[in-house]
């Protein structure tokens, strides 16, 4: 973590309530376990990022008292999804929140479904990002958006959800295309999803939830 008062990135961290969150991950996990691993997918990818040495802070932005609660343990500032209007206005918000305490942040969102993340990958794409007034990482699937950066003086404007590539890219935000930053793209979703993040190395609170599943 990036200890430096007026340096570092802050990462902004969207948690839908957790009884709806990975709603398509119940064909492999059931409905009992799905939210569990929702959780421990969020708490995987903070504690990641928050030992990434260009993260000053992660905000998470969520309404979930569980998800709030774990997260907050792990070092994340919560901030209430107050807009409750979707994705990207909570994204803004966050966002927002950030540099209402530190105007000229470096401000970035980063999708809370990473189990695999590693800090290393996430600090190349962060030194990437450091060099365009907007930038973003595409998924896995060359389709979607993992990561989206706003250097200081310059608005989020994000547009996640489905074919966020293209928004992106049609925003002007630069995309970032580095080799062997696979666990920065790889997003959870689906039961495919899940075992291509296992195959890299999932993060210890997704595999202490999915093993007793597959022992």
């Amino acid at each position: 973590m990036n200890t430096d008062p007026d340096g570092g990135w802050s990462l902004v961290v969207p948690l839908k309530p957790l009884a709806l969150a990975k709603s398509r991950l119940a064909a492999v996990s059931g409905e009992r376990l799905r939210p569990r691993l929702a959780l421990a997918f969020a708490q995987d990818t903070v504690a990641a990022a928050l030992t990434c040495p260009r993260v000053r802070d992660v905000v998470l932005v969520t309404d979930d008292p569980v998800a709030s609660v774990a997260l907050a343990a792990l070092g994340a500032r919560i901030v209430p999804d107050f807009p409750g209007a979707g994705l990207n206005a909570a994204l803004a918000h966050g966002a927002r929140e950030v540099r209402r305490g530190r105007p000229g942040a470096r401000v970035a969102t980063l999708n809370a479904d990473l189990p695999a993340l590693r800090p290393a990958e996430l600090d190349r794409v962060l030194a990437a990002a450091e060099q365009f007034p907007r930038a973003f990482l595409a998924d896995a699937a060359d389709i979607g958006t993992t990561f989206l950066s706003a250097d200081s003086g310059f608005e989020l404007r994000p547009a996640f959800g489905g074919a966020s590539r293209r928004r992106h890219l049609s925003s002007g935000a630069v995309e970032i295309r580095l080799a062997g930053v696979d666990s920065v793209r790889r997003d959870v979703d689906t039961g495919e999803d899940l075992a291509a993040a296992l195959a890299l190395g999932v993060g210890p609170r997704t595999a202490a939830r999915w093993a007793p599943t597959n022992g």
